[in-house]
């Protein structure tokens, strides 16, 4: 079995009961109540289904209900098994070509309708949803929050890292998970909001009533007066030959198996942008024990913070810059990856080509907001906001506060007094800032007592060192005026390590000397380090991830309330002030194949992928047709597949611009009446239930 059974800050969840499943008729076993996705590739299954247009293998791509690629046939019908809770017995087939619609022929009862209604319905239970039902509920308003999860928090539950920004306002040095429980135990606590968890808004609809998937098994109406939407954001798929093999799919979902039902989903992984979802990703494989072949990037620098780039080089794994994907290959699955340096027109130099063995490619090549509900809510007039990634892509602690924001102003909208304090929009505004200038820092040299050493060069919203030393000897150089300063060292220092712990860039160090040209230097360490005595000797690392010295272990710590290991290490005083890692990964995973190996055939990358339309079929009919509606390419089926376009249709701009047609002079695409699937007898059957204010 595929299962993380230690992680170095992860609990194992309790113990879970185990059930027997079939798949084809195999035998197999999983955890009652895990996604029945995260069941088969525990069991090794990645691939799903077989295209009925030419046969080809299907496997997951979103992991979050998105799209259809993971689709299966569960005793009988056809769900997507990233949503679809695993029970016993059930029996699990791979879809071949178009399913058969099962027997059945009795007749629908009939039923009506359960309604439920509220002041406030917020979509979406992230960062977002979460503040903004907070802030209203503290309003007194009546507020449903739904959500297509049974755990709140959206992506932060995927998030085990410490998160940056403010400790005091968005809970900086805590993990992802831990903020996401936070926020879930602060919403339920009021009595004025109804939560309907794994239960997803399909439809809204004019006569201001909402359709809800609830539990994804009945079909149930909620009525509103205004709505928040923050749905957050769903991943973008990238155009290139190989992108639909089973194996190749976005970071979240690889997040998701790994973090959330701790499955091992991989051997070795390589990662597609250099983004701080790409970074972060990098470093939960690691953390998994997943090797990290490489990260590849078109852009000339790291699109992320430099301290989550600096941490991943340090662990062993390259980036490589101005690089990009040519291929990905292999029989019925990802077996290998070929990139290729660009040129200055962002063109692939072949000659540079090369090849690594991997069995999973990760897509993080950023996101595209979850904001269709509430354009539809606009269009019919209703008062709506927005919130989140949902009105703008950006940093979870970002979304907070614009769940606090956007609450306030619907809150004004239905006609509260209220007012927006400024300092929330000011802090907003910093917290989703890019980084800023990168600002060198003046070398340390040990001396007889503790003395923090800083490897944060770049401008990011952070503050946790400074309200973590119990000196107060930590502070902001005054130079923007706001947490995007770095922090310096002016007072005294304890040696208590909590800046070297709580810091979310592992970027502190603290050294001293020992005398006999020798010095102390405490480090960060976010893997398991239980086995390690003192003595023991150790690769040092500098920011760069180039090779210092070899230290010798004097004594470690585990710092419970940061999940991190502090380690104490002897080393050359000259070099002490320059070291902050320790290799994890052996350079042999990151080596390429002598040759590469691949066939750059670029027309031929799937676009739309339910439908399996390629870049060739849509530039020739676009050309042929003179089209200039994205309508008119559903006759090529393009959109039309299961997951309602929501992943080809972010692609489509460049497709247009291939085929010499400028993107803005293109009508957009109809949203579709319903923005999720539900089984046609949850519609037409819905519920017994009558009316629930």
């Amino acid at each position: 079995m595929n299962r993380i059974d230690q992680h170095p800050v992860i609990d194992q969840k309790p113990p879970r009961k185990t059930v027997e499943f079939l798949f084809d008729g195999a035998a197999m076993t999983g955890f009652e109540g895990e996604a029945v996705s995260s069941a088969l590739f525990a069991n090794g299954v990645k691939k799903f289904s077989e295209h009925a247009k030419d046969g080809a293998p299907q496997g997951i791509f979103c992991a979050n209900g998105q799209c259809s690629q993971c689709s299966l046939i569960v005793d009988g019908i056809l769900r997507k098994a990233c949503v679809t809770p695993l029970r016993a017995g059930m029996d699990l087939r791979t879809v071949r070509g178009l399913p058969e619609l099962p027997a059945d022929d009795s007749p629908a009862r009939p039923t009506e309708v359960r309604r439920l209604s509220c002041q406030v319905l917020v979509i979406g239970g992230g960062p977002s949803g979460l503040a903004a039902a907070a802030e209203l509920a503290e309003r007194g308003f009546d507020v449903i929050l739904a959500d297509d999860k049974e755990e709140l928090g959206g992506k932060l539950v995927l998030q085990t890292h410490k998160f940056f920004g403010s400790e005091e306002d968005c809970y900086a040095g805590t993990r992802g998970y831990e903020i996401a429980r936070i926020l879930e135990r602060k919403v339920r606590s009021y009595p004025n909001v109804r939560i309907l968890a794994n239960s997803p808004v399909l439809g809204v609809y004019k006569d201001r009533s909402a359709g809800v998937y609830e539990g994804y098994s009945r079909y149930i109406l909620v009525d509103f007066q205004a709505l928040v939407v923050a749905a957050g954001a769903r991943e973008r798929s990238l155009v290139f030959p190989g992108n639909d093999l089973p194996g190749v799919y976005g970071a979240g979902a690889f997040q998701t198996l790994v973090n959330r039902d701790l499955v091992r989903a991989a051997r070795k992984v390589f990662v597609i942008g250099s983004g701080n979802v790409g970074l972060i990703g990098s470093y939960h494989a690691l953390q998994a024990g997943i090797q990290v072949a490489g990260i590849c990037e078109i852009l000339p620098k790291v699109n992320g913070y430099k301290v989550h780039a600096d941490k991943i080089i340090r662990m062993g794994v390259p980036i490589h810059l101005s690089t990009t994907v040519l291929s990905v290959e292999g029989d019925g699955k990802v077996e290998r990856v070929t990139v290729a340096a660009v040129d200055k027109d962002w063109q692939p130099l072949l000659d540079t080509a090369r090849t690594y063995e991997v069995d999973t490619v990760l897509v993080a090549t950023g996101l595209s907001p979850c904001d269709e509900f509430y354009r539809q809510a606009v269009s019919f007039g209703f008062t709506a906001v927005r919130a989140g990634d949902a009105e703008e892509i950006a940093e979870a602690s970002s979304a907070m506060f614009g769940g606090k924001i956007a609450a306030l102003a619907l809150a004004k909208m239905l006609g509260k007094d209220v007012s927006i304090d400024q300092a929330w929009l000011d802090k907003r505004e910093v917290l989703k800032s890019r980084p800023g200038d990168i600002i060198e820092r003046e070398s340390v040299e040990p001396g007889p007592e503790w003395r923090p050493v800083f490897f944060c060069t770049e401008e990011i919203p952070c503050n946790p060192c400074t309200t973590v030393c119990p000196t107060h000897s930590i502070q902001l150089a005054p130079r923007k005026g706001s947490i995007m300063d770095l922090p310096y060292f002016h007072g005294t220092c304890k040696g208590c390590s909590s800046c070297v712990a709580a810091c979310p860039g592992l970027a502190i160090s603290l050294v001293r000397s020992a005398g006999g040209g020798v010095a102390e230097v405490q480090l960060p360490f976010e893997f398991d380090a239980s086995a390690w005595e003192p003595g023991t000797k150790l690769p040092l690392l500098d920011q760069d991830g180039a090779f210092v010295t070899d230290g010798e272990l004097v004594k470690k710590f585990y710092n419970k309330k940061y999940r991190t290991w502090v380690l104490t290490l002897k080393a050359p005083a000259d070099k002490a002030a320059k070291v902050i890692g320790i290799r994890v990964q052996p350079e042999e995973a990151t080596r390429p194949l002598p040759q590469a190996r691949y066939s750059y055939l670029p027309d031929n990358a799937i676009v739309c992928r339910c439908e399996r339309v390629t870049v060739g079929d849509i530039v020739s009919f676009i050309r042929e047709n003179n089209v200039r509606d994205i309508n008119q390419l559903k006759t090529i089926r393009v959109g039309m597949g299961a997951c309602g376009s929501k992943t080809c249709s972010t692609l489509l701009p460049q497709v247009f611009r291939k085929a010499g047609v400028d993107p803005a002079t293109v009508t957009a695409g109809t949203l579709r009446p319903l923005m999720l699937e539900a089984g046609m007898g949850e519609l037409v059957n819905e519920s017994s239930g009558g009316s629930d204010k």
